[in-house]
């Protein structure tokens, strides 16, 4: 399949979640990075077309679904590596968050991660990080898109990391669940992230999502939406316009709240009120 040429497009954009870190959301064709080098970890991932870029003396060509790392410091560039140009979404994540995840996921001191100089590919990685981008890149769900990052980069670094952190054995800590659980029910409507949630129970975001998900059996953003969910049937039961029924149970928009209604129940919330 011939792919259209890709335009020069690039945007910038930053995270309350992630302090210092950059995002870019990015096409390019004609443009050409010259040397350089980031004080950040560069983790991209490619959606379509091909990167080439020139790495620790090696030229590498990085096609879509490949994720390229450029450890901190590093000099590479940049380029097309066919005719069509390359799309793709990078993180420019601070040293000493994936230094303080990596510390987390072992549950001790950890050698600062570094990753090999080949772009990667690992397909499931390459849909992790994209997820984590645009969710981030979406702003509308601060719990959903630090979860998503936690996850993304926690594949990676134990995954992928030359030195690999092990996992430590997570407990069970059902009066920190139970906290969790209290303050997601609340108010649903309440904007919330993973790092404040984890704060009220004295945990790091890493740890307060691992422990959540390993007790309930999903991550704190899903079990919200499945409570949303729940809580929406007596409403709707009752005749409550389903637009109504969406924004007070917390959810964006009514075709946020009818796709997550729909996955659930198998069924629009419209046809399920007139059936029910």
């Amino acid at each position: 399949m011939t792919l259209p040429r890709f335009r020069d497009s690039a945007r910038y954009w930053r995270t309350p979640l992630v302090p210092g870190a950059e995002m870019l959301t990015a096409e390019y064709r004609e443009h050409t990075f010259a040397p350089h080098w980031h004080e950040a970890y560069t983790v991209a991932v490619i959606e379509a077309g091909a990167e080439g870029y020139d790495y620790r003396g090696t030229h590498h060509v990085a096609d879509a679904g490949m994720v390229p790392i450029i450890n901190p410091g590093e000099v590479h560039t940049g380029s097309r590596a066919i005719e069509a140009g390359w799309r793709y979404r990078v993180l420019y994540v601070p040293i000493d968050y994936v230094e303080r995840l990596a510390e987390q996921v072992a549950n001790k001191r950890q050698a600062m991660p570094w990753f090999q100089v080949e772009p990667i590919r690992d397909t499931d990685l390459a849909v992790r990080i994209a997820r984590a981008h645009r969710l981030l890149e979406d702003g509308t769900n601060s719990l959903a898109a630090e979860t998503a990052l936690l996850d993304a980069l926690t594949t990676l670094v134990t995954r992928h990391a030359q030195a690999r952190p092990d996992p430590a054995l997570a407990g069970i800590d059902h009066p920190r669940v139970a906290a969790m659980q209290a303050r997601l029910a609340a108010d649903l409507s309440e904007s919330l992230s993973l790092t404040e949630l984890a704060s009220e129970v004295g945990l790091s975001a890493f740890h307060a999502a691992r422990l959540f998900a390993r007790a309930t059996g999903l991550p704190p953003h899903a079990w919200r939406n499945q409570l949303r969910l729940q809580r929406a049937l007596a409403p709707l039961r009752a005749g409550v316009p389903v637009t109504e029924v969406a924004a007070a149970s917390g959810f964006t928009d009514q075709s946020h709240f009818t796709r997550h209604f729909r996955r659930m129940f198998g069924v629009p919330p419209g046809r399920w009120q007139t059936t029910s």
